[in-house]
């Protein structure tokens, strides 16, 4: 073990250096996506599978969209480790003094967390017919599947941290906060990329 793998951060700065890292690794994840070599890789997850007459993810989930993120956040992670020395010293507390090797790593399972995060909603929605990309329908429905579009991946970042590393429980809420509006600003993004059908 680290010397300083107990090490607890200041929860406030903890969330955002994690959503700075994230919101990077996403810029990185669009650019992935906007990539015409990224087009080889726009295979669905499911192989086109069904399980009970329906999509068990669905076509908008692709081994393109998978892939980028676990590097991208890799090298998020390490550069945020290496950067630590020149943060003002209260940004500094909410960051984990590791190794960049450590913190590559622990930022490659983040990005994976974050992507596999979204598999267990996307086969929900496809076994309430919710067309990928779509809306769901119906009064309690749509704004259910709204609040678990922003937190789901933002959940799985979280408990893959808290898994690795010491993870204020405050950081949670202020992650969650600062992660839900971040994601909506990205979906809002990826739909005038034409990267989604849909904003939000």
């Amino acid at each position: 073990m680290h010397p300083d793998i107990a090490f607890v951060p200041a929860a406030l700065p903890c969330a955002v250096l994690v959503v700075a890292c994230l919101a990077l690794a996403g810029t990185m994840h669009v650019a992935w996506l906007r990539s015409p070599r990224s087009r080889a890789f726009a295979v669905p997850i499911d192989g086109g599978r069904h399980w009970r007459g329906r999509p068990v993810f669905g076509a908008n989930k692709t081994w393109r969209g998978l892939m980028a993120m676990p590097p991208a956040a890799a090298a998020t992670f390490a550069l945020a480790g290496l950067s630590r020395p020149l943060m003002p010293e209260g940004l500094a507390a909410g960051w984990w003094p590791l190794p960049s090797a450590t913190l590559a790593l622990v930022g490659a399972i983040c990005g994976l967390a974050f992507m596999l995060a979204e598999l267990p909603n996307s086969f929900l929605k496809r076994r309430l017919g919710v067309a990928p990309g779509q809306p769901a329908a119906g009064p309690w429905l749509r704004p259910l599947c709204f609040l678990i579009d922003r937190f789901d991946s933002a959940i799985g970042v979280l408990l893959a941290l808290h898994l690795m590393l010491p993870l204020p429980a405050a950081a949670w809420g202020w992650a969650l906060g600062i992660g839900a509006g971040l994601h909506w600003l990205f979906s809002v993004w990826l739909y005038h990329l034409r990267l989604k059908v849909r904003p939000g």
